[in-house]
């Protein structure tokens, strides 16, 4: 290998690009088992009591459930999709956490026949539906319910969860969130087990999953008081930020849970609760710095004392969050890696939208048509967001560890485009 070339997980990331095409997603086999391993140490084995499961709607395939699973991690779900994936994968049913705002009746159907191991419930609408079902099943189905803490996480409004006005959960007004339990307590099909928040995403600081925290351990103890309910288990969500750009870092599983757990432990031991269970969710946290998109680099596109703009052959079908949140990248040309800084430029996307632009004014060397252009951590909302926008094909996914290369998701066709149209 020479050193003009990007090296990701043992592989040459312009022989990847020729050899599968562009635009390609890269995703590194390595990260995501180092991942893993970090949530077993930080947090499976140093608390009891204690899961975490994989926010599938981050990064879905069917290499990546059974990765996780035989990582020791569940499955957190939010679709019919979702669970059938998790299910053609071979993932346990039980490891599955099942989300959602809107479940919708197939989806409940789906979630009892399959035997999801927790339905987390978001309104009165599905906590009515799932025992109907499970009651005409001969099922009883654990739950938790989802609350909506009241906290404002500081990040971008389209990623935050947890606020008080907000499509997520019951608002904990406690009238309320005490109807909602007494109705659950009371229902044959129905098990309880305790609650669970999500406050947002890409975070830095724990400081919202603290004061979240704080606002979850008080309703566990008034509904102790009130109610005689002992909650069981608690899922704190996921949220974890990671690096995409100079001024973000990855946020380790450490730093950010060990004052959770210590801040539980001793309100727990204050208020002569019993401990319940924990959950986390990350997901893009394992599998967002595990990946890299590939392009080839086409027009180049000069306005003179203004802009220079490097076309590729992707855009926002491969990765719509620059467009839709606003989510800057950072990118080199990976078979120039050798090469020193000469210019600024625009990355723009081939759709026909001018909001198409990847990245505004990254500096890289001199780009050339045919270049391969990789851009980082995008293993994380991109492939499980992409679309068929302009009727463009879905990029191919390939796993690389060690200097090995594996296809695990095809790339489409055109005739895969049309296949479902009469």
């Amino acid at each position: 290998m020479n050193n003009k070339d990007f090296i990701f997980d043992g592989c040459n990331m312009s022989e990847i690009a020729g050899k599968y095409g562009t635009p390609l997603y890269v995703m590194s086999e390595s990260s995501i088992l180092e991942r893993c391993r970090e949530i077993k140490e930080d947090f499976l084995d140093k608390y009891p009591n204690t899961r975490a499961v994989f926010a599938s709607k981050a990064f879905q395939t069917l290499e990546i459930c059974r990765m996780v699973t035989n990582e020791g991690l569940g499955l957190d779900t939010v679709s019919g999709g979702e669970i059938y994936t998790a299910y053609k994968a071979g993932v346990p049913m039980e490891n599955l956490d099942f989300h959602g705002n809107n479940k919708t009746l197939d989806e409940i159907k789906m979630a009892v026949d399959y035997n999801v191991g927790r339905v987390v419930v978001d309104n009165m609408y599905e906590l009515e539906a799932l025992n109907e079902y499970a009651e005409k099943k001969n099922k009883r189905v654990k739950i938790l319910f989802r609350i909506t803490p009241g906290v404002d996480c500081h990040t971008h409004k389209f990623i935050t969860t947890g606020q008080l006005d907000s499509k997520f959960g019951i608002p904990l007004d406690k009238e309320v969130t005490n109807d909602f339990i007494k109705i659950a307590l009371d229902k044959k099909n129905i098990e309880l087990m305790g609650f669970h928040f999500h406050v947002g995403s890409q975070l830095a600081t724990n400081e919202s999953h603290l004061a979240a925290l704080m606002v979850a351990i008080n309703l566990i103890k008034d509904v102790k008081q009130v109610l005689g309910f002992e909650t069981k288990e608690l899922n704190i969500g996921g949220g974890f930020g990671i690096h995409y750009v100079e001024s973000e870092k990855r946020v380790r599983i450490s730093e950010f849970i060990d004052p959770i757990m210590k801040e539980l432990y001793d309100k727990c031991k204050e208020y002569e609760l019993m401990i319940p269970q924990v959950t986390i969710e990350p997901g893009r946290w394992i599998v967002g710095e595990a990946g890299v998109t590939l392009y080839t680099i086409g027009s180049i596109k000069e306005i003179p004392g203004v802009r220079k703009y490097i076309g590729i052959d992707g855009g926002m079908t491969d990765n719509i969050r620059p467009g839709l949140y606003g989510a800057k990248y950072d990118a080199v040309i990976a078979n120039k890696m050798d090469q020193s800084i000469k210019e600024k430029v625009t990355i723009a996307g081939k759709c026909c939208e001018s909001t198409d632009i990847l990245i505004y004014d990254i500096e890289l060397p001199k780009a050339e048509s045919g270049d391969t252009l990789a851009v980082f951590s995008t293993g994380a909302y991109c492939y499980s967001m992409a679309s068929n926008y302009n009727k463009i094909p879905r990029p191919a996914v390939v796993m690389v560890k060690d200097g090995k290369d594996r296809l695990i998701v095809k790339r489409e066709t055109y005739d895969d485009l049309i296949s479902r149209e009469i």
